[in-house]
């Protein structure tokens, strides 16, 4: 990067060309319509490594998220509470032929930019789950993450024209009963209930089933006041347990065979 102390000795013009280049990054980078990469350490192999594994072989099922998604497959729960979140996604999805395509840390932008860079390349999945923007709240307005669920929708669609998909409203944040973001994630959630079509797109937001009484965040639930538990990922996955049987055609009935008739 230019030094500005030598900027300094440039024309005017120079000096406000490189000011609205760099205007122009800044905000590039956090527009959660964009897609970007994440700089962080490891990230990119972390996808690279995702989407070797669709390449695999055949996928009906795939969760789309952050670290909220990525900890489904954990041993154990965080902060030592009792569980196995891994147990809860064998338990519910180890049959469905599912991948979880969670990556920590993930803003709306870093799942566009993966979704357009392989993850979802030659595969059909008959569901995709989606549950992304808490990592977006404090840096950008709550209409900016809206509309960065709605592109990662909108990309879906178009780059998976048979697959159904299930948007979860983004889960309540900090165990304090004033939660900082509660009003503008209610917001981001009122408008992404829009995005329900009630044929292709479906959403649900389950986000009341890890408040207590007072309002707060339960602890056994989400340990942090983000992420879930053993107990956490159980409550999720019962919660939406009707939608993806229905929305993966699980709940049809099978076409008997005709009975051979002798003769």
């Amino acid at each position: 990067m230019m030094n500005l102390r030598a900027l300094s000795s440039k024309t005017p013009f120079v000096l406000f060309y490189w000011f609205c280049l760099q205007s122009l990054a800044l905000g590039a980078a956090e527009d959660p319509t964009v897609p970007a990469r994440q700089e962080k350490k490891g990230w990119l192999s972390q996808h690279e490594k995702l989407v070797e594994k669709v390449k695999r072989g055949k996928v009906d099922l795939i969760f789309i998220g952050d670290s909220i998604t990525k900890h489904w497959e954990d041993a154990k729960s965080g902060s030592g509470w009792p569980g196995s979140p891994r147990e809860v996604w064998t338990k519910y999805y180890g049959h469905r032929n599912a991948v979880n395509l969670g990556i920590g840390s993930d803003r709306t932008q870093h799942v566009l930019w993966r979704l357009e860079h392989g993850e979802i390349d030659g595969i059909a999945p008959k569901l995709a789950v989606v549950l992304i923007g808490t990592n977006n709240a404090g840096t950008n307005s709550w209409e900016e993450i809206a509309a960065g669920i709605e592109k990662i929708v909108e990309t879906l669609r178009r780059k998976l024209p048979q697959t159904k998909i299930l948007v979860i409203g983004i889960f309540p944040r900090a165990k304090e009963k004033k939660q900082p973001a509660k009003e503008a994630i209610a917001k981001i959630n009122a408008r992404i209930a829009n995005l329900d079509d009630g044929k292709t797109v479906r959403y649900r937001d389950i986000g009341d089933r890890f408040l207590g009484k007072d309002g707060a965040v339960v602890e056994e639930l989400l340990f942090d006041g983000v992420h879930p538990t053993a107990k956490g990922y159980a409550v999720w996955a019962k919660a939406i347990e009707s939608d993806v049987v229905k929305l993966m055609h699980e709940d049809a009935p099978r076409t008997k065979a005709p009975k051979s008739h002798q003769p």
